[in-house]
């Protein structure tokens, strides 16, 4: 299988695990946020456009099951989606430092702009939600995620 094939290959398995661990086991907060970290992957893969599409495509996705904050995700995603994609213009190479400030800083964006869109019964203090559990959130899926790209011989290998 190509870089490419096996780089979106993990996509869709970081989606599934996601939907798996949240959804079907009931983890919760325990788990990380593959969700976010597929969105990276793909955004830095197709560049803003892509990246937005599936930024739209995933907070959908993660909408759905949060009735009271509805769209949030959605534009949460799509914004984090775009500048992940842009990241593909302004840094070369992928080094395994790269990837996790990459995933650490995309999912404390992602989560910094749900806190601001959120209705403020859903969303927390600020204080307590994204700069107390936002760092230990995005430390948590950046070394998730970049365990799973080395298991899985993805980004970084075949471009640097």
């Amino acid at each position: 299988m190509t870089g490419g094939g096996r780089l979106w290959g993990l996509v869709f398995v970081l989606v599934f695990l996601h939907l798996v661990l949240k959804v079907s086991l009931g983890v919760g907060s325990a788990a990380p946020d593959l969700l976010t970290v597929a969105l990276l992957v793909a955004a830095r893969g197709s560049g803003p456009l892509g990246g937005s599409a599936a930024g739209f495509g995933f907070g959908l996705l993660e909408d759905a099951f949060s009735l009271l904050a509805f769209g949030a995700n959605t534009v949460a995603m799509t914004v984090t989606g775009v500048v992940g994609g842009l990241t593909r213009d302004l840094f070369v190479g992928d080094s395994r430092a790269f990837q996790v400030s990459y995933i650490f800083l995309g999912k404390l964006l992602r989560d910094a702009l749900y806190w601001v869109l959120a209705e403020p019964a859903v969303r927390g203090s600020f204080v307590d939600t994204v700069l107390v559990l936002g760092p230990v959130r995005a430390a948590y899926a950046a070394l998730v995620g970049v365990l799973l790209f080395s298991l899985a011989g993805v980004w970084g290998e075949e471009e640097s």
